[in-house]
């Protein structure tokens, strides 16, 4: 008789992470390359392949430049290399503003051709018709408020909102408003930490934060921030869990001397 020697491993849904609020806290990553998730997977709900790449992997000072095309391709990668994580994908700027119509298109080309799970969309009311169509469509939509990093041309810098009476109700506001759209959850970026308590009960969906403190109902980090794959890059909401850097630097060092010393390759390193 046959026998299963491996547990069927199914991919979370989006169903499952909304089940999560109030029940168990969700662990998120954003990663894009095939190596990097494949061990994500083992231990995150949810793997965003975000637009952060453009910063991370290319090099670019903000996420602007970062195309559909690129995120169709790492988006595959992520897909094809993980079992059991919910995939996520950002809309790139410009690839949705202009319309429902155009949001539509856009995401239905990326979920088609990569197989991933939702979209992430940043913005709030002013999005909120846009999240609603694409619902209704069938695309299933993470939402992405406070701190939206599509914005710095207009914000200038990248800094912590919810300071102001202001801010605190208009990003409240976003909140309460994309949730009614019928986003599964939400990303809260770089708010006071009592701001994403708030809206973490005022919200029926699940709060996913990034800098915006314990209360949310997951946390999400890059994992090139988490690993330390990074220098000179440490924001006060990272927690550096390796040093992969540094580690990295010691082993071309490393490389680099038994090359000069005629160390490298040694005589299992070549074919008789």
């Amino acid at each position: 008789m046959f026998k299963m020697t491996e547990k069927l491993i199914k991919r979370f849904t989006v169903s499952d992470i909304f089940l999560k609020k109030n029940t168990s806290k969700i662990v998120s990553l954003s990663c894009y390359s095939s190596q990097i998730s494949k061990i994500v997977d083992k231990y995150a709900d949810i793997i965003l392949v975000g637009d952060s790449l453009g910063m991370t992997l290319y090099g670019h000072k903000n996420t602007l430049s970062v195309t559909k095309e690129i995120l169709i391709e790492h988006g595959k990668a992520v897909v094809n290399s993980t079992k059991k994580a919910l995939i996520v994908i950002d809309l790139p700027f410009g690839s949705y503003e202009k319309s429902k119509e155009q949001a539509f298109e856009t995401s239905s080309e990326i979920i088609s051709k990569t197989g991933a799970c939702a979209i992430k969309l940043e913005g709030g009311v002013e999005f909120s018709s846009t999240i609603k169509f694409l619902v209704e469509r069938g695309i299933p939509i993470m939402g992405h408020i406070g701190l939206m990093p599509q914005r710095i041309k207009i914000n200038g810098k990248y800094t912590v909102l919810g300071k102001s009476s202001i801010q605190k109700k208009k990003i409240i506001q976003d909140a309460k408003i994309i949730s009614s759209a019928g986003v599964f959850s939400i990303v809260i970026e770089a708010v006071k930490e009592s701001l994403g308590k708030l809206i973490t009960k005022s919200v029926p969906v699940p709060t996913i934060g990034i800098g915006a403190g314990k209360y949310c109902d997951g946390q999400i980090l890059v994992s090139d921030d988490m690993l330390g794959l990074f220098d000179n890059f440490n924001p006060k909401f990272v927690k550096k869990y390796a040093d992969l850097y540094n580690e990295i630097d010691k082993a071309v060092k490393k490389y680099q001397k038994e090359v000069l010393n005629e160390q490298f390759p040694s005589k299992k390193n070549v074919y008789n």
